[in-house]
């Protein structure tokens, strides 16, 4: 698949590699979660400029060391002696370097330094420090681990804190970026199509360039491709997980098990855990991991007990719902009938992702100052059940940036599904309870509307 997007990214790159080249070193960071295509990115701005690519695999240091003295050598056209073995001497050699050459330094998967030899980070500041202002070096440090990489660089009790010059969180695609991929790949596609494209990747671009490249279309071709024998999608979230978890990795994995399945209430959560306190646990998983975001009704106070918790990432939401609930399936090699399943279930799953959808869109239309859902707590949805046509919730509520003016809506996959008196009823009880000034906009939203 080609490079899409990232404009914003690549201007604010292009900008600080003229600062560092014209006038003096310059540290970026870029973080963001597994296969969301920092490499690509970085590696797109970088080209036809000067550039030493170093890749941190987990090694050893001397080993790594002579693989990165040869990549310089190459990239640069300098002689870099093949014995040091030790990070610091590289890294001071390419400073050196960098006081007659302009040019940009990657170093990929920077935060695997900790599990090789966690002094290189205050020997690398030594070295910056030194030699910053007198060398012409685009340094970019890149990394999958957004907790360490936040660590190394904000903890202020860590040796680079304050010495980066711009941080760049990647994020998934937006949704026009989505409807351009597959206008490209498949310019007949449905709003089911994008709406399964939007579910099951959630705008990472990796997986997306795997289902294009493998003419994975279609909800059932998606599915298909990613429930067979060997599928990278079956041990991803595995993966992902463990990177960013480490030895916490089991009992944040049963929380997120338990949001996928329905229990989306902080009681709800405690109970699948024999009713243990469960909240420094969530806590860390919406603050320091972000995997998971607490939702509250709109205008809510802080401190309102009504609030549920969602998996942020689209992708681990489906691999818990599915690959981690049917575990069973994989294991007895009845992917098949997993697909099957999956298939069967969509139509009601979807539902849920296409209000995400929405809001989503919503809030890249940056006409809204906040966007969100409400409800009242009710027999139907104490236990954190998502009642659609509960009279006391509303899927979407959007309050707009420069008018006192609401917008309210329902989302169907299919209008006909839609009930206007119900609606209608929701809306006033809505407008009593907190937007009685405001002027209202109604709608519902189907799959038309993607």
């Amino acid at each position: 698949m080609k490079f899409y997007n990232r404009e914003k990214e690549l201007a604010t790159l292009a900008e600080i590699r003229k600062q560092a080249f014209e006038e003096h070193s310059r540290l970026t960071v870029v973080t963001g979660r597994r296969r969301i295509g920092k490499t690509s990115m970085i590696l797109k701005s970088c080209e036809d400029t000067p550039t030493v690519y170093l890749f941190v695999s987990r090694s050893n240091e001397s080993v790594l060391c002579a693989k990165f003295a040869k990549t310089i050598s190459q990239s640069l056209g300098v002689f870099v002696p093949p014995a040091i073995n030790n990070f610091a001497d590289i890294f001071s050699t390419l400073m050196e370097i960098g006081k007659h050459t302009s040019f940009n330094l990657v170093i990929d998967e920077f935060q695997e330094f900790f599990n090789i030899n966690e002094s290189v980070y205050s020997e690398m500041q030594g070295i910056w420090d030194v030699y910053k202002d007198t060398t012409h070096v685009n340094l970019i440090a890149s990394g999958s681990v957004y907790t360490l990489m936040h660590k190394i660089f904000m903890d202020y009790s860590q040796p680079l804190y304050g010495r980066c010059d711009r941080i760049i969180k990647m994020r998934p695609f937006d949704t026009d970026v989505l409807k351009t991929i597959l206008t490209d790949h498949y310019p007949e596609y449905t709003p089911d199509d994008l709406l399964a494209l939007y579910t099951f990747t959630g705008g990472v671009p990796k997986y997306i360039s795997i289902l294009m490249d493998n003419c994975c279309f279609t909800m059932s071709q998606m599915v298909d491709y990613m429930i067979q024998p060997d599928s990278t999608f079956l041990e991803e979230g595995n993966i992902l997980l463990i990177q960013e978890f480490g030895k916490k990795f089991g009992n944040y994995y049963s929380i997120l098990a338990s949001i996928a399945s329905g229990r989306n209430t902080a009681m709800g959560i405690s109970e699948d855990f024999g009713k243990a306190s469960i909240g420094g646990h969530l806590k860390r998983l919406e603050e320091d991991y972000e995997v998971i975001t607490k939702v509250r009704p709109i205008l809510a106070k802080e401190a309102t007990q009504t609030v549920r918790y969602e998996i942020a990432d689209n992708f681990l939401r489906f691999w818990f719902r599915y690959i981690v609930k049917y575990q069973d399936y994989v294991q007895a090699n009845s992917l098949t009938a997993l697909a099957n399943l999956i298939k069967n279930d969509y139509p009601t799953y979807s539902g849920i992702l296409l209000e995400r959808y929405f809001k989503r869109k919503m809030a890249e239309s940056q006409q809204f100052r906040n966007i969100g859902s409400w409800w009242e707590t009710s027999k139907s949805n104490k236990k954190g059940n998502n009642n659609v046509d509960d009279p006391h919730e509303i899927d979407i509520v959007g309050i707009y940036a420069n008018a006192d003016k609401v917008f309210i809506a329902e989302v169907k996959r299919q209008r006909k599904n839609f009930k206007p008196e119900l609606f209608q009823k929701k809306v006033e009880l809505l407008r009593t309870r907190l937007f009685y000034k405001y002027e209202i906009e109604t709608a519902c939203l189907t799959l038309e509307d993607m």
